[in-house]
This record gives C-alpha cells, structure tokens and sequence, in this order.
C-alpha cells in the first residue's frame, strides 16, 4: 500500500465495521491538549449540552470569531466573509453545571458556538450555475455542545446571505461526516490525504504552502523533517431551496 493512503485505509477499514477511529497526532496533542479533551469528552457525550432554543444567533466581528476559534477549534483560523454566533442569554445559565466558569462572572450572555463562511462563488451544478458559498469553520466552545447549534447556525446565514448551496469538508481524522448528513448535506466525494511535515521534538506543522526557514520540500528531510500524510476529508453540500428552484426550473 502507497504510505501516503495507509491512514485514509486504516480509517475506511474501521469504518466498514462502523467504528469511528480517531487519528489523534502528536503535534495536535502538544500544542492544543485543552482543545483534544474537549472534543473527545464531546464524542463521548460528556460536555455541557445546551439546547439551540436557548441560544440567539447574530452576526458577530472578525476579532470575536478569531478569538473563539482560536481558543475553541483544532484547525488554524482562515479568513472569511461571514461569521455567526450563537449566545446564551444570563437567564439560560441553570442549564450549566455548578462547576462551569464563565468569566467574567457578571457576564450577561455567553458566546457559545460560531460558524464562519467564505465569499460566494460561482460554481456548475449539473449544467446550472450556482451562488455557492462554503462553511469554512464551525466550533462549540470548550466543554459544550450547542444540541442543534450548527443547524441554528445554517439556517440563519441562509436567510440572510441566500446561497444556492452550502459547501463544507469533514476532517477525516476525526469525523465521518454523518453529523452532516443529518443536516441535509450529501456527500460529494473524499480528498487525498493532506501531506504535512514536522521535524521531531520540535512538534511544529509545516504544509507546502508554508514551509520553514525558506527550505524546500526536497531540502527537508535533510533538515530533520520527516513528511506525514493525515486521513484526507469528504466534500458535502447542502443545496438551499433557492438552488432547488434553479435546478428544476
């Protein structure tokens, strides 16, 4: 078997006897372990939940989603058009637990979940042109679980940006994309694995658009760099009423 496919092969294999295999790598683990707990204390339904009824949902400024997602999300944080957040008003706070922190602790809402979108672009579908727009970033804050957040989240962007479709990546080393599926969106089709490198000890993740100290990827392994090829993801989108029309009309 090529290297580069053998985690996106372990993954399938698990999946075939319908368990989810987590790839939980070193360099993650080192630098965002708060992150890590959380999710898989997620996985394993022991976070704060919080119903979506409860929360408002309103647009919200680059600085507050930048900060969100940087304390609250595994992946770097990547520019985009619209950010979304949900919030949970002060008279919702008895639904946490005794033992969970907000601060400061007169706060009057606590942001709880955010959704981050890109620019629309023009894309073909089945011959047509669509107004397609792709959720770049999704997130609950640490050790919660908005139950129903990401669809509270959809269906307000939109109603307010209107998109044709709605298009997303499911990170293979953790999902399976099924969360997906229960929210309308149909699976397209699973990417090659991702390459990255990372030079032991130091723990830092480099991709080929940015590589350290201006080597080139050739000039790596000599550097004490070794490459790693992570579980690929699954394309999904979710075609909006709008876009129904237009491929029916």
């Amino acid at each position: 078997m090529d290297v580069p496919f053998f985690f996106q092969y372990l993954t399938d294999r698990f999946l075939a006897g319908n368990l989810q295999l987590i790839h939980l790598w070193e360099d993650v683990w080192r630098s965002q372990p708060a992150i890590v707990v959380s999710r898989l204390r997620a996985m394993a339904g022991f976070s704060e939940r919080i119903p979506a009824r409860l929360t408002q949902v309103r647009r919200i400024d680059k600085p507050t989603a930048g900060r969100f997602l940087q304390e609250n999300h595994l992946q770097v944080v990547t520019h985009s058009k619209y950010k979304y957040g949900l919030f949970l008003p002060a008279r919702y706070f008895r639904v946490l637990s005794s033992g969970f922190a907000i601060e400061p602790t007169e706060a009057t809402e606590l942001l709880v979940a955010v959704a981050t979108f890109s620019y629309p672009r023009q894309v073909i579908r089945n011959g047509v042109s669509h107004r397609s727009v792709e959720l770049v970033r999704f997130s609950n804050r640490l050790n919660v679980t908005v139950v129903g957040g990401l669809d509270k989240l959809l269906k307000a962007f939109t109603t307010d940006v209107r998109p044709d479709d709605i298009m997303t990546y499911a990170d293979r080393d953790w999902s399976n994309g099924r969360s997906y599926e229960k929210l309308g969106f149909t699976r397209l089709e699973e990417t090659a694995p991702n390459r990255f490198w990372v030079r032991p000890g130091k723990w830092i993740r480099h991709y080929p658009s940015r590589l350290p100290d201006g080597l080139t990827e050739n000039e790596l392994p000599a550097n004490g760099y070794i490459p790693v090829y992570n579980a690929g993801s699954v394309k999904f989108v979710k075609i909006s009423e709008l876009g129904l029309r237009r491929l029916n009309d």
